[in-house]
């Protein structure tokens, strides 16, 4: 049987509607959208960014967590005697829970020998400390970097080969050998005020991370803008008269989203492990819970107590590896040409 042409244009009229694309699908979406919709479609990138989620989370209750479960931090805030709930006429080992008894309810990771501290409540501070000194070094180190690497790259003569200059001679300075030589100084400063001593320490440390911190990017930076500052839209807004700082920061700044983007993705994980090194080294924090701190007294209870040492090296493991490969997606989501 035929169709005839009234049925033939009925068809068309009824399907051709629900052919025509929507408004939405038209609408162009910027290169920020198009990454961060490759990043909600990649399973590892979520599974990764809810472990650092919760990680975050945990850092940031844990004086509601320790409350809640009435655990202290520190042999400071412990409301019982150590020879109460520790073995001082042996090991010194608690008397219940890890590592020579079952679970126990009241310390899930069990107490630290010698100090009776719950292990729990020190990881979750230690968590905390761990974040916080690496969000704000990251977050210093990424502004100084950005402006310099800005200034640098759009300027000429003098002003770029001195930025460069120090730039290159920060580069070439021993981190540990600061840290190693600033810490004894800052230490037999404030010694007579423990309480100062460890909010010292706390911001001394940071500031070391941010002093070693943003060059590395400042390189980066700079070579993007020396290519972007020959292109019409910015050789445009310089003929029309606009200012510097709006060029910089209006113009060029916008372009460089996907760098700085991934290099304070991959920064945060590396300020994790040098703030427990530098713990564990014994130059960083030792009047705060740190998980370095909690490694460095561990070290000596390995053979007698796995769990006291495993807690805070399994947590930085975890921790630090998430965010590398929170990174690494967030890396190849701005830029397709490196996708796995």
């Amino acid at each position: 049987m035929g169709i005839s042409a009234t049925e033939l244009g009925e068809v068309e009229v009824q399907s051709g509607p629900e052919h025509e694309p929507s408004d939405k699908e038209l609408a162009g979406r910027s290169p920020t959208q198009i990454a961060l919709e490759r990043l909600r479609k990649d399973k590892l990138a979520v599974v990764c960014g809810a472990i650092v989620l919760l990680l975050i989370i945990l850092g940031v209750f844990a004086p509601l967590i320790t409350k809640a479960l009435h655990i202290y931090p520190t042999a400071a805030t412990i409301p019982y005697d150590p020879s109460q709930v520790l073995d001082f006429t042996g090991s010194q080992m608690p008397l219940q829970g890890p590592p020579e008894h079952g679970f126990w309810a009241a310390h899930p990771l069990g107490l630290a020998p010698a100090t009776a501290v719950d292990n729990l409540a020190r990881l979750l501070y230690g968590l905390r400390t761990s974040l916080l000194v690496a969000t704000v070094a990251t977050v210093l180190s990424v502004l100084i970097g950005v402006v310099l690497g800005l200034v640098a790259g759009f300027s000429r003569g003098w002003l770029d080969r001195s930025i460069m200059f120090v730039t290159d001679l920060f580069l070439s300075f021993p981190f540990i050998l600061g840290a190693l030589a600033m810490s004894p100084i800052i230490v037999q400063h404030f010694q007579k005020n423990l309480s100062l001593l460890s909010r010292v320490q706390l911001f001394s440390l940071i500031g070391i991370l941010v002093i070693f911190g943003w060059m590395g990017l400042t390189r980066l930076i700079r070579g993007q803008v020396l290519s972007l500052r020959e292109r019409e839209f910015v050789q445009a807004a310089q003929v029309m008269g606009v200012p510097t700082s709006r060029i910089l920061f209006k113009e060029l700044l916008p372009n460089l989203i996907a760098p700085i983007v991934v290099a304070t993705s991959l920064s945060l994980p590396a300020y994790v492990t040098l703030e427990a090194g530098l713990s564990y080294l014994g130059i960083g924090l030792t009047g705060i819970p740190s998980l370095g701190q909690t490694i460095n007294d561990a070290q000596d209870y390995w053979s007698l107590y796995p769990l006291y040492l495993w807690a805070p090296v399994l947590t930085i493991t975890i921790l630090v590896l998430a965010l590398n490969l929170l990174g690494d997606s967030v890396r190849d989501a701005f830029d397709p040409r490196t996708r796995r």
